[in-house]
């Protein structure tokens, strides 16, 4: 187990790699080889996205097994660990680091787009402190089931390309069979790679890192007249927009610590996540999560908190009057909440469909979430029959339905009506509008931990091939997968999550 992998990939497995994170300085990474496992076996491949990577679906469909578990590194990687730190539930950590995660590197994909190429789970690595470096295959099939709905959803997500069981054990509180996850990212750099250098006061190294996520990331502001507050606010305005999608979908990350926060603008590290079934703001589900810093209601102001944090990096690049520098970067800090809530509210009004704005729309708004709170009403059922409500008044009875006690629900409607009264849309146009936004199918939680434990206990993949299938198309009704819109029975419940480390 602990030989270096052959460097040697099978004929016709080439990737197009191009790594430039592995050209940045030497002290932003630690060179790191995968380490073998004993009996690699492909679970899942991602055939569209390989095919839309440049790689050979046939060739990885026959050696993927070997490729995704680390035991055969492709030519042209340059494996590697990233450095970083994290504020994780607001305390520091100056180095945590990919702990069990490998970077085999970068390609530019059919669309001209830059991906990483990463293995979740592939081994120690110099940042792995006390941890195995190792992953237990239910978060492996949970990061893999729930980031490609994120990405089904249209929500900036990281992607899943393959998960391979290694044949074998890792120990957590109990014995676990072992598993490596395949991640493709527009980047995984987060708001920790930027404190990891601001906390050794290597200000050469932020202005490197910032410079690098410019070219990347953000090449529209290279010519701004201040070009690192420019990628500030670029990176606001992505994380403003993120989350309010998020809350669109009832998605609650878990754990939005700085490490876990990419400037991309992706969604990042499925862990202890869920979706939340009747809407409650303050609905939490991480077992970690002791205090509720990270419920559903509190992910904006985090979002704002995290970006606190990357400005306090950026600071030095602002101005070189510190006090001109600080000014800067609260100005951009404040304006977020603005941003969070033009994106909010303008991804609500599309849901309750609504195309035009006025200045009451934002407490029908609430209104509508207040009575789903007293009527312990579902999350995306509600929205769902309220789409097809929009089109058919006889839908009005299966909408109410949804609710414990209607009368909130109905008095509802009667403001609802009267706005739509000044809309101007048909009420097809507007049914059809709200049902492509509108999922009907989620990654319900008891879904995610039956198929997990089916796969554990019993080595049957069915269930979880069942929900990526549906979940692949989750704004379209799927009658031969009607049974995945309905939210858990009272013994179905799963009330927390956890950490896949």
């Amino acid at each position: 187990m602990s030989s270096a992998p052959s460097k040697t990939a099978p004929d016709g497995a080439a990737f197009p790699f191009d790594n430039s994170y592995a050209r940045l300085p030497s002290h932003f990474f630690a060179r790191q080889m995968p380490s073998q496992v004993a009996e690699p076996w492909l679970i899942k491949l991602n055939e569209p996205l390989a095919a839309e990577l440049g790689l050979d679906v046939e060739v990885l469909k026959r050696d993927g097994a070997a490729i995704f578990s680390g035991n055969l590194v492709p030519e042209g990687a340059d494996p590697l660990a990233m450095a970083y730190s994290g504020h994780q539930f607001g305390q520091f950590n100056p180095q945590l680091g990919d702990g069990r995660a490998i970077l085999l590197g970068e390609v530019v994909d059919r669309n001209g787009k830059r991906r990483d190429i990463q293995l979740k789970g592939a081994g120690q690595t110099p940042f792995s402190r006390r941890g195995d470096g190792r992953a237990a295959i239910g978060p492996v099939l949970r990061e893999y089931i729930v980031s490609e709905a994120m990405y089904a959803l249209g929500i900036p997500a990281t992607r899943a390309l393959a998960a391979v069981s290694t044949g074998e054990p890792v120990y957590r509180e109990r014995v676990l069979p072992g598993a490596v996850f395949t991640r493709v990212a527009a980047s995984h750099i987060r708001v920790g790679t930027f404190q990891f250098f601001a906390a050794r006061g290597d200000t050469d190294g932020v202005r490197a890192l910032s410079d690098h996520v410019i070219e990347r990331h953000y090449p529209d502001v290279t010519g701004a007249d201040n070009r690192y507050l420019a990628l500030f606010e670029a990176i606001a305005e992505r994380q403003a927009g993120l989350i309010a999608r998020w809350l669109h979908v009832g998605f609650i990350h878990g754990v939005m610590n700085t490490d876990n926060m990419t400037v991309s603008g992706e969604t990042i590290d499925f862990g202890p996540c869920a979706f939340m079934d009747a809407y409650d703001p303050g609905t939490v589900f991480s077992s970690i999560d002791q205090q509720g810093r990270y419920a559903y209601a509190n992910q904006p102001g985090i979002g704002q908190w995290n970006l606190a944090r990357l400005g306090e990096t950026l600071i030095p690049l602002f101005d070189e009057d510190q006090d001109k520098a600080v000014d800067l970067a609260n100005t951009v800090i404040k304006g977020y909440g603005a941003r969070f809530q033009a994106h909010w509210l303008d991804g609500m009004r599309k849901k309750i469909g609504l195309v035009s704005e006025e200045d009451g729309d934002l407490t029908l708004v609430q209104a509508l979430l207040a009575a789903m709170q007293a009527g312990q009403a579902d999350f995306t059922l509600t929205f769902r029959r309220l789409s097809a409500l929009a089109g058919d008044e006889a839908a009005e009875g299966e909408f109410l339905s949804t609710f414990d006690g209607i009368g909130e629900a109905m008095g509802w409607l009667v403001g609802w009506r009267e706005r739509l009264s000044r809309d101007p849309q048909t009420a097809e146009e507007r049914s059809s509008a709200m049902l492509s936004v509108n999922p009907a199918f989620i990654p319900r939680n008891h879904r995610i931990e039956q198929a997990i434990n089916a796969a554990m206990d019993d080595g049957d993949f069915s269930l979880f091939e069942a929900l990526v299938q549906v979940l692949a198309k989750p704004y379209q009704d799927q009658p031969g997968f009607a049974a995945y819109m309905d939210p858990p029975k009272l013994e179905e419940r799963v009330l927390q999550t956890f950490c896949g480390t």
